[in-house]
């Protein structure tokens, strides 16, 4: 928590709210609209459209990194970037991904998460391309909707539950392509890891524990198979 104290003592609140609600917008809604966007080009997307598609959510990250620094002019340490040791963040990291775990077999064994059409289009995408997915689900998701989304809607007046669950239920329902399975197992998995991002304050250790979670998920079984 000593992370938490540092980022109020060392960041002053964005001066500009229509600065804040565009991060906002950007970070709870981007990667809707791209998603959308590409499935209404082809609902099974072949590798040069799912790197485009990966590429355009990297890109609205980068976006709002300079939307932080450059207009709001905040450090990353206001969306717990940098508010712990790499290694504390990657230990961590671990300790979430286990936490995970669990609960998402569990969710996947009686809602048959896994078997939808979603799924088998994406297990259909080369390995590679899937790494690039997984790398992208868990440093883009976690920025947008733990480090960015939860810390802006408090600094414009949200209550602490409202910062948590808004973001929350936004991730979760952004999943309903996969059907109600994916969204059971967004919302259990996405709440636990607010749970952490709200005790440790530490984003790297959530990028790190959810890339974790989907490449044990996704990609090792591809590689043992």
């Amino acid at each position: 928590m000593s992370g938490a104290t540092g980022v109020a003592t060392v960041d002053r609140p964005a001066t500009d709210k229509r600065t804040t609600w565009l991060g906002l917008c950007l970070s709870l809604f981007s990667m809707i609209v791209i998603r959308q966007g590409f499935r209404a080009i082809s609902p099974e997307p072949g590798t040069a459209l799912a790197l485009t598609r990966e590429a355009c959510m990297f890109a609205s990250a980068a976006a709002l990194v300079w939307l932080v620094r450059r207009r709001e002019k905040l450090s990353l340490q206001s969306i717990g970037i940098g508010t712990s040791p790499l290694l504390k963040s990657l230990a961590w990291g671990v300790v979430t991904a286990v936490a995970c775990i669990l609960p998402a077999v569990l969710i996947g064994k009686f809602t048959g998460y896994g078997h939808g059409a979603g799924s088998q289009a994406f297990a259909k995408l080369p390995i590679w391309v899937v790494l690039i997915v997984v790398v992208r689900s868990g440093v883009v998701e976690e920025l947008f909707y733990r480090g960015y989304a939860i810390d802006r809607l408090k600094r414009l007046g949200f209550s602490r539950i409202a910062s948590w669950v808004i973001p929350l239920v936004i991730f979760s329902a952004a999943h309903w392509t996969g059907g109600a399975a994916n969204i059971a197992i967004a919302l259990v998995l996405g709440a636990i890891m607010t749970a952490f991002y709200q005790w440790r304050q530490d984003l790297v250790s959530n990028m790190f524990g959810h890339f974790l979670l989907d490449f044990a998920t996704n990609v090792l079984p591809r590689l043992f198979s």
